[in-house]
C-alpha cells in the first residue's frame, strides 16, 4: 500500500505566508479585479494543499505556485460564466487596491497577457530571461522578444501621458 504525504495546517499557512503576495499579485495582474483575483488566488492554494507530494525546495515550490496561478487564471477567463457577467464597464468604474507604482501598474494590465507576465516574472519577481521561458512553457528568445515588445510599449504608453 502505497503512503500519501498531507500538507499540515502549520505547513499550509507558513506557505500561504510565503507566497500569498506574489500569487495574488500575479492573479490581480491577470484577472484585473479583485474579487476575481482572490478566487483564483484561494483555488491556488488549495491545489497547493491537495498535492499528493511535497515541494522539492523552495524554488519548485513558487515556480509551482505561479504556474498554476497562470494556468488558473487562465482557464476562469475562458469559463463559459465569464460571458453571462457585468460589462466590464461595470468593472471598471470598482476603486480596487493597486501596487505604489499605480500608473505604470495601469499601464502594464493594458499590455497583452504574455507580454504583461513575461514583465512581471522578470521584474516583480526577479526571474531572468531563462527562468520566466520555463515558466510560461516558451522558448528564451520568445520571453526577451516579449520583454523587448512589453518595454517599447510601455515607454510610449508612458510618453503620451507626459505629453499630454
Amino acid at each position: 500500500m502505497e503512503e500519501t504525504w498531507t500538507m499540515s495546517r502549520e505547513e499550509a499557512a507558513a506557505l500561504y505566508r510565503r507566497h500569498i503576495g506574489t500569487v495574488y499579485q500575479l492573479c490581480l495582474m491577470l484577472m484585473k479585479t479583485v474579487p476575481d483575483a482572490e478566487d483564483a488566488a484561494q483555488t491556488v492554494f488549495q491545489r497547493a494543499m491537495e498535492r499528493k507530494e511535497p515541494f522539492r525546495d523552495p524554488e519548485h515550490e513558487k515556480a509551482w505556485l505561479i504556474v498554476t496561478a497562470r494556468n488558473e487564471c487562465r482557464n476562469q477567463l475562458k469559463h463559459w460564466w465569464r460571458t453571462r457577467r457585468a460589462s466590464e464597464e461595470t468593472y471598471q468604474n470598482l476603486t480596487w487596491e493597486q501596487p505604489e507604482d499605480g500608473e505604470l501598474w495601469d499601464r502594464l494590465l493594458s499590455l497583452p497577457e504574455r507580454e504583461r507576465t513575461a514583465l512581471y516574472l522578470y521584474y516583480y519577481q526577479g526571474y531572468t530571461a531563462l527562468e520566466t521561458a520555463r515558466l510560461m512553457g516558451a522558448n528564451p528568445s520568445t520571453v526577451r522578444c516579449w520583454l523587448f515588445r512589453a518595454r517599447e510599449k510601455l515607454k510610449k504608453l508612458l510618453e503620451v501621458d507626459q505629453n499630454g
